[in-house]
């Protein structure tokens, strides 16, 4: 008796067979079967670790903002990618006159609503944190002209706006563009900013919204982040910092701001 070629028998039968759809697979397609198992799995997950990494890093840190109107040039033009710095005002700074600010303008400059399509909603938002797409309509880029406190006026007999009394000279305007074709006088009450764009003739900002509830100002818990640097394109690669026209403000209290 071959107990050999028994136990071979038996061995071989024991073993599992792959099924059919498994072999029809592999049989058509063993070069994608392969590469699934081996290189693509590794670059679809370092691919979707860096997705992770820069969505957190934008939600956070910094966050590329695509300028999808001209109501900041000559600042900053159209189609301009600026970083804005989400730590700016989080260790108790406050947003300082002559900054440049990106904010959530709901319930400001437009009024509250629903989220939408959820969907749409998040994949908008992805591309918008990577700076791939437009902002949402809510979001608002402009410079800071009057902070809690301040008395903001225009203008005096040059035309110029005035902040707590201070005549301002504004060398960020768009050329050939007056501080305002609208005259106001307001008080800026606390916790809220009063802001404008540098293009004043085709900004819409909180001049437009004097006669809405909050009267054109921007709580300051609305505000996304500061405005830093022009990240693209690299033609365009500048810092946006503030601005030193308010040197000479004072403080409601008496102080220079």
């Amino acid at each position: 008796m071959d107990t050999e070629a028994q136990h071979t028998e038996r061995d071989s039968s024991a073993a599992p067979r792959p099924g059919p759809a498994e072999e029809s697979r592999s049989a058509r397609f063993p070069a994608l079967h392969g590469r699934l198992e081996g290189p693509w799995r590794k670059a679809g997950a370092l691919f979707a670790l860096c997705v992770v990494f820069l969505l957190l890093l934008s939600h956070f840190v910094v966050q590329p903002f695509l300028i999808p109107s001209g109501s900041m040039e000559p600042t900053l033009n159209v189609g301009d990618r600026v970083l804005v710095n989400k730590l700016a005002y989080s260790f108790g700074d406050t947003p300082r006159r002559g900054d440049v600010v990106v904010f959530d303008g709901r319930g400001s400059f437009v009024r509250e609503t629903d989220g939408g399509n959820p969907v749409g909603h998040a994949v908008r938002s992805l591309g918008a944190a990577l700076g791939l797409t437009e902002p949402a309509e809510t979001d608002y880029v402009k410079r800071v002209v009057g902070v809690g406190g301040d008395h903001v006026v225009c203008c005096d007999r040059r035309g110029r706006i005035q902040v707590n009394g201070t005549a301002v000279d504004e060398p960020y305007l768009h050329p050939g563009d007056s501080p305002s074709q609208v005259p106001f006088d307001i008080v800026v009450p606390a916790g809220t900013l009063w802001v404008l764009g540098d293009h004043r003739s085709r900004s819409s900002d909180s001049r437009d919204h004097l006669g809405d509830p909050g009267g054109g100002m921007v709580p300051v818990d609305r505000v996304i982040g500061r405005a830093d640097l022009i990240g693209w394109p690299l033609g365009r690669w500048t810092s946006v910092g503030g601005s030193d026209a308010f040197a000479a403000v004072r403080d409601p209290g008496g102080g220079h701001g």
